[in-house]
């Protein structure tokens, strides 16, 4: 009988989530009845687990203490359901969870009372893995995350720890799963302990030890290579049309090579207008906007977001060869619209970027109302031409226009251009006008939730960058909110203006994570999530993590500026010089009329090197081009730093009346504080002082306006140190200083710290001066340099001192 059953054992190849509890055996009899209770419910509500078990492709397996998963569909479900339940445990804190997958061989058995059970070395496998982390942790064999490594949207989650010597001498190779808001980025602690097994060893006195055991490793694994050939032949021949060259991220140039271009990725460029009324050219846009939104919700694609297909808007010179090349996609989307009365016609077509084959054509010819059941066709079209994976949400999703009022479409079309102008002298009326026809746009459709999110999304950027940083914006962007959570509060959108308003309205970093993570989940292309994800590291002080979504944020939209812009100013903000300069180079070849780049690599020669020349000569080149005034702020302490009284004062006369931007802190400067800089440079105390009390007068009536503005309470302590109020000073700088400490901004905290510093030197405190200063030039983000220190005026009360030339010395260029 025996011999009878080993005939009829069946392998296959399951994908095993094993999850148990910690420190289960340590709780009274009721409390581990609550814990099951509660991680039961947490799993089955996940909606990878549902879906799962929808089709028959789910069985769950009690542990006693835990649970295991077998999935026998893709890979990824195991994984996608530890995601959302280490999400989901993050509001339980006091239900510590493990968990380890495993992809491997099961077999069906009977248990003792009969009844169908799945054992094998999956399950096995994937217990040993979890056996090696602590609470919070997901952990992979090395087998699923090189299947998971071949997908770009997992990359960033896997993190190898090595291989160790698990249960009856058994060896896993174990990677780390985890990103900002789910699993656990701590190694495991008994990875620290003697039953490791690191990279290399003592080859001197165990060589021919492991010479031995490799000659025995290699005759072992040949033996199973067989076994399993002859075993899983058929799975494997299914699956290998699927495998592609992998290639981890660390490892990818920041230029597309065919190598590094996956299968699946594609860019939706400009559609023609084809109307005789060439006021329907946002219409077009809008037919492009809604297929390019479609297809990016599909997270078995790579798709490159808006900003970066504007670009090629020209129909006639578009070479498709090298727009994949420079967007870095496989594929590309060209199309026409033209409208007339209440009929349109709309022509897409699908080309392979590498050989210009035309993959896909259609032209639809129906009544104007059916345009966007049109866009969706279109979109699932070339997702199914391309091969991808639709999941059902993604599919439902698509279903679900974003309106049906074509004139609120419009009015959208137009507001999100004039945002995106927010950063012009005219920024501010550039957003109010915004509001006014996203206003308008809703009034048509009260349905029309991405309206919605994207007035919340501006009344923030108000608020956020100091135009109207007061309660009332702030509530604005909350009820423009709730009307979109209302329409779906599980939207993508929806999630990733939520992140945003936590972010920007109370900089509550870890809920904005939370629905971040949501949001990328939901909307797997969106470059805009990962340069929020991004800004949070920074402020956080999370570096690596940071530099990781900015050139993430790059990747999905490799043209959009201010993407490239912000991944190089983090850079040169973190001093690393060398690998800021081709980034600053790349977005200055973008938006050559910009001059916020070229004003930075200007000034990175000072920076680093106290190089006055070559600031003075880009510069230059930025004045010549009648863009100095975007900028003013760079000419006015270049002058100071030359101790050039004539160019100081031609620098003033740059500076707008509004102000100057700060690019340390977005904080927009009163026009008399850089007059009293210059005066009290250059001696001029009467001047200086009545500069001094306009600044005064200017910064508190910025904070009576919005008190807990921090730059304003700086300003405040600057202008009354001009003054030589000691105490009123010191009261308004260490204000700033606890409205935005590092621990709730490691990006901007810094310049606080520092206008500190400079209150204390005018104030002639040296002690205290010295030790602000210390304290800000050995942050990670200094907004000191060695060229600030060497050659700024301002700090000349200072030269001489010990510590004061020792720091200098501590920042200038290693040789």
């Amino acid at each position: 009988m025996a011999d009878e059953q080993k005939t009829k054992l069946r392998l296959e190849i399951a994908h095993v989530l094993f999850i148990d509890i910690v420190g289960y055996s340590k709780l009274l009899i009721d409390e581990q009845s609550e814990a099951l209770h509660e991680l039961n419910q947490i799993v089955r509500n996940t909606e990878a687990a549902r879906e799962a078990e929808a089709v028959g492709q789910l069985i769950i397996l009690p542990t006693g203490d835990g649970m295991a998963l077998v999935f026998t569909g893709s890979v990824e479900d195991p994984v996608e359901c530890a995601l959302q339940i280490s999400q989901r445990l993050r509001a339980q804190p006091s239900l510590p969870v493990r968990m380890g997958i495993h992809s491997g061989p099961v077999h069906h058995v009977a248990d003792v009372n009969q009844r169908e059970n799945i054992a094998g070395a999956g399950i096995n496998i994937a217990q040993r893995v979890m056996d090696c982390g602590d609470a919070g942790h997901i952990l992979l064999s090395k087998r699923v995350a090189d299947d998971l490594a071949q997908y770009r949207r997992w990359q960033p989650y896997l993190h190898e720890l090595g291989d160790f010597e698990v249960k009856h001498g058994v060896v896993v190779s174990v990677v780390n799963l985890y990103a900002d808001v789910v699993g656990n980025p701590e190694p495991p602690a008994r990875f620290k302990g003697a039953r490791r097994r690191p990279a290399s060893y003592d080859t001197a006195r165990k060589g021919r030890t492991w010479i031995l055991v490799g000659i025995f490793a290699i005759v072992l694994a040949l033996i199973a290579l067989a076994i399993v050939a002859i075993i899983f032949t058929p799975a494997i021949l299914r699956n290998s049309s699927r495998r592609e060259a992998r290639t981890t991220a660390a490892n990818q140039s920041s230029v597309a090579t065919p190598a590094t271009i996956p299968e699946k990725s594609v860019a939706v460029l400009p559609f023609q207008n084809l109307s005789e009324n060439k006021q329907n050219a946002y219409f077009a846009d809008g037919v492009q906007d809604e297929i390019l939104t479609d297809l990016a919700r599909i997270a078995d694609l790579k798709v490159i977001s808006r900003t970066s297909v504007l670009g090629y808007r020209d129909t006639q010179g578009r070479n498709l060869r090298k727009i994949g090349e420079e967007l870095g996609v496989a594929h590309v989307v060209e199309g026409s619209v033209q409208r007339a009365g209440n009929r349109v016609r709309v022509n897409a077509q699908l080309v392979d970027a590498r050989s210009d084959a035309h993959l896909w054509a259609q032209t639809y010819d129906r009544d104007l109302a059916d345009v966007f059941a049109i866009q969706t066709e279109i979109a699932e079209a070339i997702a199914h031409q391309l091969q991808a994976r639709l999941l059902p949400p993604e599919k439902a999703a698509m279903a679900q226009p974003l309106t049906t009022d074509l004139v609120a479409n419009d009015l959208y079309e137009r507001a999100v251009q004039l945002g995106s102008h927010s950063n012009d002298p005219g920024g501010k009326g550039n957003l109010l006008q915004s509001i006014s026809l996203l206003e308008q746009a809703v009034g048509r459709d009260p349905r029309f939730l991405r309206a919605y999110c994207r007035m919340c999304e501006t009344h923030l950027d108000l608020y956020w960058g100091g135009f109207d940083h007061t309660d009332a914006r702030r509530q604005m962007a909350r009820v423009a909110l709730e009307h979109a959570e209302s329409i779906a509060p599980d939207d993508g959108d929806v999630h990733q203006q939520k992140g945003i308003y936590f972010y920007h309205g109370f900089r509550d970093y870890d809920r904005a994570r939370v629905e971040l993570e949501l949001a990328r989940q939901r909307l797997p292309n969106s470059s805009k999530v990962y340069m929020q994800m991004g800004a949070i590291d920074r402020r956080q002080g999370r570096w690596d993590d940071c530099l990781r979504n900015f050139d993430r944020a790059v990747e999905l939209d490799p043209r959009n500026f201010i993407n490239v812009e912000e991944a190089a100013f983090t850079r040169y903000g973190l001093r690393r010089f060398a690998e800021a300069v081709p980034l600053l180079q790349r977005a200055i070849a973008l938006d050559p009329s910009e001059p916020s780049a070229p004003a930075q690599l200007a000034n990175l020669p000072f920076d680093q090197a106290g190089d006055l020349k070559q600031w003075r000569s880009g510069l230059n080149e930025i004045e010549k081009a009648g863009k100095a005034a975007h900028v003013a702020i760079f000419f006015v302490y270049c002058a100071l730093a030359e101790r050039d009284r004539d160019a100081a004062e031609r620098a003033l006369v740059i500076v707008p009346a509004e102000g100057a931007v700060n690019p340390y802190d977005n904080s927009l400067v009163p026009r008399p504080f850089f007059v009293a800089l210059v005066a009290h440079t250059f001696g001029e105390k009467e001047k200086a002082q009545a500069a001094f009390m306009e600044t005064r007068a200017a910064a508190q009536k910025a904070i009576q306006e919005q008190p807990d503005y921090a730059p304003a309470w700086s300003l405040l302590g600057k202008a009354e140190a001009g003054l030589g109020h000691g105490k009123e000073a010191i009261e308004a700088g260490q204000r700033g200083c606890e409205l935005l400490p590092l621990s709730k901004d490691a990006w901007d905290g810094p310049s606080r710290i520092l206008d500190m510093a400079l209150i204390y030197t005018w104030l002639g405190q040296r002690d205290l001066a010295l030790n602000e200063l210390e304290r800000a030039s050995n942050l990670p983000a200094s907004p000191t340099s060695y060229g600030d220190v060497k050659l700024n005026p301002l700090w000349d009360p200072l030269r001489g001192d010990p510590r004061f030339e020792k720091m200098v010395a501590s920042l200038a260029p290693k040789k």
